[in-house]
């Protein structure tokens, strides 16, 4: 057993000024963590105590699928200027230099050290599958470090990449993980939800996030009774039919429009709709030095024009998936260049649309949205001048038509039909499908069954250590922020109670004795503890001499899901037992209180 006299736990009454989110300020508190810097963290035993468990239940289910690596997380320039990342990255990558001037980066991940490992010992398609994985910090110089463990600057990451031999293969390994995961998740006591996202700077076909729905988070997701449920970067949705204006021509008629500039006035102006008008958003591409093959055909920076209705928002990273590269807003100088007229009143008529994406030219992508409809208001690309009956296909033709907005709470999914909602939430796991984009620019290459020189398909699967104690504080701190401080015993904050699952808690049952000084007391504390011990169960003795409020306020503090209360009833033979997770009290004879314990432990076991 741990005695708290023993144990170096620094929990403090109340949270620093500067902890915004519910787990950063109960870390703190807790005693679990401490800051040594933006975004940089110390564990403390608590913290550790629980990321150690966390990271058991990976290592365990992992174990099941893959071999286990340790790789450096200093990484030479040349290995991630093959994959084209080393400019790719940016900022967000740590980059310096040894001695001797050599350029190093440290690893956000490790693609390219497992795919060098991949092409310098894989020779036939006999070696696979291959299923390779790590537990190790990474590295994000990441802009703005905030919210405690949720956005910081190194943490801990489980990264697991697959090599197969076909596409075949590939979705075998992607479905493994899948349900290795979910077991994961499951294990360490998190409600969560998988979800369709982006595949982002990691690249690839197809991918999925784990998320846990938390105020805390900084993703929005989208899902509904149906089942479905996807990043907001990759919702969509069926849209309730909307009828179009009558035509007063067969061809686009120039409306005066003195004065009016947004969709909103252009509406009340003509006494119109939002959703009868064409919103035009206007982009500069700047495409990754690295992708030679796309600044060769249309350049290193490229204009982007986006057409949406008007009461649509534009998603920029569904955009930026089509553009090949980062976005910004174009200049003043750059709109007067690509429309030959002020911001205010653009629009598609007389705008040269590259032919295809990868043909020169304005890149102009209609949103999905508008296929189909007719006699839309746009702007005239002249000042104080819009534009009647402009139909797409019609009166101008876009390179690409493709879905490009955020879908809005209400409407319909896309499988069902059920109404969508949007929650915050945050991310915990995210497996991607990464296909040849490493195998290819880093020349990996093995034998097929005809002797045929093959490239290896690959995928990669992360889960982010910190972020399981994070979310799943917060989603425990949510669910009790409605209750009273008289109805858990303590004085603690609504909103900043919680309890960890077992599974993951740094002790699974806290034995409070209320009066070390009384030697019946001590005694049976002592002897409950040592027989939980030897029945399995992570217990810790609180043996200090403190008033038992202060012990009380302490225990909830640590999160520890069940306290065992040793007072006054013990001369009834009986000791109390505080279960957080349901929050619920129950008197138990002593003589029954391990089994007891072991049996709500073996019940939250999946």
């Amino acid at each position: 057993m741990q005695r708290w006299s023993k144990l170096f736990i620094p929990t403090l009454r109340e949270a620093p000024t500067d902890a915004e989110v519910a787990s950063h300020k109960l870390l703190l508190r807790a005693g679990y963590i401490r800051q040594l810097g933006a975004g940089i963290y110390s564990y403390l035993p608590l913290g550790q105590r629980s990321l150690n468990k966390i990271i058991a239940i990976v290592r365990q289910e992992m174990d099941k699928i893959g071999q286990e690596f340790f790789l450096p997380a200093l990484n030479p320039r040349e290995l991630w200027e093959e994959s084209g990342r080393w400019a790719g990255m940016g900022q967000n990558m740590f980059h310096l230099k040894d001695r001797k001037g050599a350029e190093l980066c440290l690893a956000m991940t490790h693609e390219e050290v497992m795919t060098s490992i991949a092409r310098n010992e894989l020779r036939s398609y006999k070696q696979l599958p291959q299923i390779w994985y790590q537990i190790q910090t990474k590295f994000r110089d990441e802009p703005r470090p905030r919210s405690g463990l949720l956005r910081v600057r190194q943490f801990t990451m489980k990264d697991a990449y697959s090599f197969d031999i076909d596409a075949a293969g590939l979705d075998e390994s992607y479905k493994k993980h899948y349900d290795t995961y979910c077991r994961i998740f499951k294990r360490c006591g998190m409600d969560f939800v998988a979800v369709d996202a982006d595949s982002g700077a990691m690249g690839g076909s197809g991918s999925q996030e784990f998320m846990v729905y938390t105020d805390a988070g900084e993703d929005l997701i989208a899902s509904s009774a149906s089942g479905y449920a996807a990043n907001l970067e990759k919702a969509t949705s069926k849209l309730a039919p909307v009828e179009d204006l009558i035509p007063t021509g067969d061809t686009p008629e120039l409306v005066h429009t003195p004065g009016f500039r947004t969709i909103d006035e252009v509406g009340s102006f003509l006494q119109t709709k939002s959703h009868h008008q064409l919103k035009t958003m206007a982009y500069i591409v700047e495409h990754p030095e690295a992708d030679a093959k796309q600044i060769k055909t249309v350049g290193k920076t490229r204009a982007v024009v986006a057409f949406l209705r008007g009461d649509h928002q534009l998603n920029e990273t569904k955009l930026a998936a089509i553009a090949l590269g980062e976005l910004r807003p174009m200049t003043p100088e750059e709109i007067a260049e690509t429309f030959k007229a002020p911001a205010g009143y653009l629009g598609p008529i007389g705008l040269e649309a590259a032919p295809h994406p990868r043909k020169p030219g304005v890149l102009v992508v209609l949103d999905a949205a508008l296929e189909g409809r007719k006699n839309l208001i746009a702007g005239a690309n002249k000042e104080e001048y819009h534009l009647r009956n402009v139909t797409p296909g019609r009166d101008f033709k876009p390179t690409v038509i493709a879905d490009i907005r955020n879908i809005n709470e209400g409407e319909l999914d896309p499988i069902g039909g059920e109404p969508l909602r949007l929650g915050k939430a945050v991310e915990i796991g995210h497996i991607f499908k990464l296909g040849y984009k490493y195998s290819e620019s880093m020349g990996a290459r093995v034998l097929d069954a005809n002797g045929k020189e093959v490239m290896p398909i690959m995928g990669c699967y992360g889960i982010g250590i910190e972020r399981i104690l994070t979310a799943a504080i917060e989603s425990s701190a949510a669910a009790n922020a409605q209750l009273s401080a008289e109805d858990l015993n303590t004085k603690q904050p609504a909103g900043e109670q919680y309890a960890l699952p077992a599974a993951i808690a740094p002790f699974e049952v806290i034995i409070t004795i209320t009066n070390v000084r009384e030697a019946d007391l001590l005694a049976a504390g002592e002897k409950i503890a040592a027989d939980l011990e030897a029945a399995g169960v992570d217990v810790l003795l609180d043996d200090r001499d403190e008033r038992a409020g202060v012990k009380f306020k302490d225990a909830e503090l640590i999160g520890v899901p069940y306290r065992i209360n040793i007072g006054k009833k013990l001369a009834e033979g009986q000791v109390e037992l505080v279960d957080r997770l349901t929050q619920t009290t129950t008197d138990l004879p002593l003589d029954t209180i391990t089994a007891y314990i072991q049996s709500l432990l073996n019940a939250s076991k999946v």
